[in-house]
């Protein structure tokens, strides 16, 4: 019998934890997901303010040790990720980067790859494309995409940079508030919220969060931690 092929995808929080380098924290995460492999397509569509050359570079100075082509340099980008070995999508502004995807007609070559076995690294934005949906997204709506719905990878909800700090004198929503909003109207879509620093990895039909921190499962008008390392396989089913 074959061995059935199973998406292998690592979400991370963020870019940055404290006052680290640019993904110096995730650098062995990175290395340990993609394994061998050193050839790298990179999506810099979540960069605004960022041109995506310049978005390429910086990625490229962080981790030296892969060989990265940004797919707006390529002639046909459908190809571009039909034929590559790996993907890693960087963080920005979720709006303007799924608005790219369904305006260069990626959606479907992304998820027919990664579901092919393909490794799929994301951070940010990178990350909050995998569930289901945008919706929970921390970004402002720059600019309106033919829809939300994102790759899902994850048949759940994802909100990366999670924090429940509370600045003094603070009075509009919090985090939570605006979470629980969302479990409110969709009770059956559970929210997996991460920490920076941490990330969510989905391989060999698990998910797992990595890193030290917690994270936490909103989930209607419930709010559960997540242990680092807990196996949270139940939530993409």
């Amino acid at each position: 019998m074959p061995t059935e092929t199973k998406p292998h995808v690592l979400m991370l929080s963020s870019s940055r934890m404290g006052d680290e380098e640019y993904l110096a924290h995730a650098r062995d995460m990175i290395s340990h997901h993609l394994g061998e492999e050193q050839d790298v397509l990179f999506i810099p569509f979540a960069g605004v303010t960022l041109g995506w050359d310049d978005y390429v570079e910086k990625v490229r100075e962080a981790l030296p040790q892969l060989n990265i082509t940004g797919i707006h340099t390529c002639d046909d980008p459908q190809q571009a990720i039909t034929s590559a070995k790996a993907v890693l999508v960087g963080g920005g502004n979720t709006f303007n980067l799924l608005n790219e995807l369904y305006k260069q007609s990626l959606i479907e070559p992304l998820q027919r790859q990664v579901s092919q076995g393909v490794p799929y690294i994301g951070w940010s934005a990178g990350s909050n494309i995998c569930g289901n949906s945008i919706r929970t997204t921390n970004d402002m709506p720059i600019i309106e995409p033919p829809s939300f719905a994102a790759l899902d990878f994850v048949h759940c909800q994802l909100n990366p940079h999670y924090t429940d700090y509370q600045p003094p004198g603070h009075n509009g929503e919090t985090r939570d508030d605006r979470l629980f909003e969302f479990t409110r109207l969709n009770p059956q879509t559970p929210v997996l919220a991460i920490r920076e620093g941490t990330a969510l990895q989905y391989t060999e039909g698990r998910l797992t969060l990595l890193g030290e921190l917690e994270g936490f499962c909103f989930s209607g008008d419930d709010k559960t931690p997540i242990a680092p390392g807990q196996d949270l396989t139940n939530y993409i089913s």
